[in-house]
């Protein structure tokens, strides 16, 4: 398995917008982060999680254009996260019933809200035409023929942004969770010993800016969850500029966990 880190930053990027802080002036590429967003690449299935206004950015600089995209998986609906979903128009010609995007019964509901023009019903020429697929946590769910070999199986499972339900993922041994302020008991016994790659995200550096934020984790929090789930390695995401300059914090953390960054890309045994 293959996971591409398309995006690491939080909501507002880095640089973000009027800031003159060490971290947004720095020259060093790995301080500069789109909005968050993966690809993972498993037995001939390519799955992209999370579909921002980052992403036609990200796919002219990481991806190839030959490169398909076999369906979508949305961890929630806040426009960091789907604001790009308009751009999947180049491939969504690749599916027959529409671009397949799996997401939980209240996101397919934003989703057909502000994008009607997606749907069969009310499509237009030139439009994404795009086929929603209701996912509930702690279901399993896969992605094309359920006869083939090929088809990876996803566990979904409850993740809290604050006092939101949002999704996070276990593909394999990999476990994908973004925006997350608290883990429920359920969810954590689900990933905990099973997950050798963890990606989770770490809003800022508490350590130096303490404080906390109302829904999302800081690094210390981030850490305590980690030790809690007890992956073999883990990449931090969801990123702000107070996560403080790459090379600086990642000399500050366990052996084990390191900052994820743009473009970055690695191997995950199956």
């Amino acid at each position: 398995m293959k996971l591409t880190f398309l995006g690491t930053g939080t909501s507002t990027g880095v640089p973000q917008i009027r800031c003159t802080c060490p971290v947004c002036t720095s020259s060093d590429p790995r301080d500069n982060r789109l909005r968050c967003a993966a690809m993972i690449e498993t037995h001939g299935k390519r799955l992209l999680i999370d579909c921002g206004p980052d992403f036609r950015e990200q796919m002219l600089r990481f991806q190839k254009p030959e490169d398909g995209i076999d369906a979508l998986l949305v961890t929630h609906s806040h426009y960091d996260h789907t604001g790009g979903i308009d751009d999947l128009r180049p491939y969504y010609g690749d599916h027959a019933q529409g671009f397949p995007i799996y997401c939980s019964e209240d996101v397919a509901g934003d989703l057909a809200t502000r994008l009607p023009y997606c749907f069969p019903a009310r499509h237009y020429p030139g439009a994404p035409i795009l086929h929603l697929n209701v996912i509930e946590s702690g279901q399993s769910f896969l992605i094309g023929d359920v006869e083939s070999k090929n088809a990876p199986a996803i566990y979904p499972f409850r993740v809290m942004h604050g006092k939101l339900p949002i999704l996070g993922f276990r593909i394999g041994n990999l476990t994908y969770i973004t925006d997350c302020k608290t883990l429920p008991d359920e969810s954590l016994n689900a990933i905990a010993g099973k997950t050798d790659t963890l990606v989770i995200n770490a809003l800022f550096d508490n350590r130096t800016l303490d404080r906390e934020h109302p829904t999302h984790m800081n690094l210390t929090q981030a850490l305590d969850l980690i030790e809690k789930i007890r992956p073999r390695r883990t990449f931090l995401i969801h990123m702000g500029h107070r996560i403080g300059l790459h090379h600086a914090t990642v000399a500050t953390l366990p052996p084990s966990v390191t900052l994820a960054y743009d473009g970055l890309t690695v191997e995950i045994p199956e």
